[in-house]
C-alpha cells in the first residue's frame, strides 16, 4: 500500500515537472513573438517565427531539408560511434588497470582540453576534405570526455560484485561481460546520451571546412548574407533532432536496463 502510494506521488511530480517544462517553453516562444512581431528588435537580429517556419517549409518543398538532415545525422552518428568504439573498452580497462590508466590516463587529461577548432587544419592536412576528416573533428570532440566518464562510470561498480564473482570462479573476462559491465550499463547509456549532445555541438565545426551540405553548412553559408532566419531555421533543426536522438537514449536505457527503473520505484 505505502509502496503504491509512493510510485503515484512519484508520476504526479513528474506530470508536475513536464507542466513545469511546457510552461517554460511557451513563455519562451511568447517572448520570442513579442519581441519580433512587436518590433523591438530588427529582424537582421531576430526573425519572426513565422519567417523561420515558412524557411523551414521552403527547405522542405525543394528537398534541401531532408537532404542536409541526414548529412549531418550521418555525420554526427559516425563520429560518435568511432568514438564509443575505442571509449568503452579503454575506458573499461582504465577503471579494472592501474597500470593502464597511468599510461594513458596522463595523455587523455591534455588532450581533452584541446580546442578542437584549433584541430582542423590538422585533420585537413592529414585527412584531406572528404568525409572522414568531418568524422574525425566529431570523434575528437566527443572521445577524450567519454572515456574518462565511462573510467568514472565503471569504477563506481561494487567491487563486493566483482569479489564475489571472482570467488565464485569466475574468469577476468567473464567478471567483465556478466558483472562489470551490466551493473554499469545504466550510468554507461547516460553517458552515451550525453556525448551524443556533444557530437551535434560540433557539427558546424566539422562542415565549416570544405562541406558542400549539411545543417551546419547551411547555417555558416547563411551567416555570410545576413539570412537569419535560415540561420535560426538550422539551429532549431539541430535542436529538434537532438530532442528526438536524447529521447530515443531514455527509452533504450528503459529497454536495455529494466532493473534500473525497477530500483528507482523502490526508492
Amino acid at each position: 500500500m505505502a509502496s503504491t502510494t509512493q510510485k503515484k506521488k512519484k508520476q504526479n511530480q513528474e506530470k508536475n515537472y513536464q507542466w513545469l517544462s511546457i510552461l517554460f517553453f511557451a513563455a519562451v516562444l511568447a517572448a520570442w513573438c513579442a519581441a519580433s512581431y512587436g518590433g523591438m528588435v530588427s529582424d537582421i537580429f531576430l526573425p519572426t517565427p513565422t519567417a523561420v517556419i515558412g524557411k523551414i517549409a521552403e527547405l522542405a518543398k525543394n528537398g534541401e531539408l531532408w537532404a542536409n538532415c541526414w548529412e549531418s545525422f550521418s555525420r554526427v552518428m559516425v563520429g560518435w560511434l568511432w568514438s564509443v568504439a575505442v571509449a568503452l573498452p579503454a575506458g573499461m580497462l582504465m577503471a579494472n588497470s592501474k597500470k593502464f590508466c597511468a599510461l594513458i590516463q596522463p595523455l587523455i587529461e591534455f588532450a581533452r582540453y584541446l580546442p578542437v577548432v584549433a584541430l582542423v587544419p590538422l585533420t585537413l592536412l592529414y585527412l584531406g576534405i572528404g568525409e572522414t576528416q568531418k568524422y574525425t573533428i566529431i570523434f575528437l570532440g566527443t572521445f577524450f570526455q567519454l572515456v574518462l566518464m565511462v573510467c568514472d562510470t565503471v569504477s563506481s561498480v561494487d567491487n563486493n560484485m566483482i569479489n564475489a564473482a571472482r570467488t565464485l570462479g569466475a574468469g577476468k573476462w567473464q567478471v567483465y561481460r556478466e558483472v562489470i559491465f551490466p551493473a554499469a550499463l545504466p550510468g554507461l547509456m547516460d553517458d552515451f546520451r550525453l556525448t551524443i549532445g556533444w557530437a551535434w555541438t560540433y557539427l558546424v565545426v566539422a562542415e565549416m571546412v570544405a562541406a558542400d551540405n549539411g545543417l551546419g553548412y547551411m547555417i555558416l553559408k547563411s551567416q555570410r548574407y545576413l539570412a537569419t532566419h535560415t540561420i535560426f531555421a538550422g539551429l532549431i533543426l539541430i535542436g529538434l533532432i537532438g530532442l528526438i536522438t536524447d529521447w530515443i537514449f531514455r527509452l533504450l536505457t528503459r529497454v536495455a536496463a529494466p532493473w534500473q527503473e525497477r530500483l528507482g520505484d523502490r526508492k
